[in-house]
């Protein structure tokens, strides 16, 4: 049996259905630059013959793309024309990219986007800065659970103190992030961050990389989507931390403000 006919897929066939399709797509999104099948397999929680089904189905209706050549799946031309038709409801990664592109170039560090979806972030854009050694844990379409990234901890930090517990008793983070990601070890970065206001992930999901985040609020002034920092370990010290913090504070409040500001359609 299938991995995914538990958990969120149980339930009538046709919702397990639905879930498969969306796990399948959501591996896909992960590889930009092309999934093979035992990839998809992988991370959709299914049998290759399965993943391989799907993906064959879903690439008839133009949702994926098969390069059979080299054995690589794409997100397909379907998606597309079905995301440019949602841009105008879901998309505000234009109003955020201004600041994106203002973090890096005040910094010198990669600065991102990212957006709740349920119990993840993913992040929407990424913005490269001056200095030359990079931290490449975080790219476009990098999907991180709630409270493991910057940006999630963020988010995840200015939930009330009943959604934080709901999610920390379901999430169970330290069984593929390890006794770092306890709930124990969440509390206390949770406090750290609602003190500072920014999150630290102190080379917790990479050694030697860090992040910083911070929460960016809709209009019922819940954290929705966070901007965020990452660099090598050295680029991050104590005494430069506060003025990185302050940045995306900044940033992080101006980007509230706009995105709360409703902006006519020409």
């Amino acid at each position: 049996m299938d991995k995914s006919t538990s958990g969120r897929g149980e339930g009538a066939p046709g919702t397990q259905v639905v879930f498969r399709v969306a796990s399948v797509l959501r591996a896909v999104a992960q590889h930009p630059d092309g999934a093979t099948t035992l990839a998809v397999s992988h991370a959709a929680g299914l049998t290759r013959p399965t993943a391989h089904r799907l993906l064959a189905s879903l690439a008839r209706e133009g949702f994926t793309d098969h390069d059979s050549a080299r054995g690589l799946w794409f997100l397909g031309p379907e998606l597309y024309l079905l995301g440019a038709q949602a841009a105008d409801r879901y998309d505000v990664s234009e109003a955020a990219r201004s600041s994106v592109r203002a973090l890096a170039r005040e910094t010198g560090e990669s600065a991102f986007f990212s957006v709740r979806r349920g119990d993840q972030t993913v992040c929407l854009l990424r913005e490269e800065g001056s200095f030359p050694i990079r931290s490449f844990v975080l790219y476009e379409g990098k999907r991180f659970p709630l409270g493991v990234a910057s940006a999630g901890l963020a988010i995840l930090s200015h939930l009330d103190e009943a959604e934080v517990d709901a999610y920390l008793d379901r999430a169970h983070l330290e069984r593929e992030w390890g006794a770092s990601h306890s709930r124990a070890e969440l509390r206390d970065r949770i406090a750290l961050t609602r003190e500072a206001g920014y999150a630290v992930n102190p080379a917790l999901i990479l050694e030697g990389s860090w992040g910083m985040g911070a929460a960016v609020f809709d209009a019922t002034g819940r954290p929705a989507w966070a901007l965020s920092l990452t660099g090598v370990e050295s680029r991050f010290r104590p005494d430069r931390r506060p003025e990185l913090g302050r940045l995306l504070l900044d940033h992080a409040h101006t980007l509230t403000k706009a995105l709360r500001t409703p902006h006519p359609r020409g």
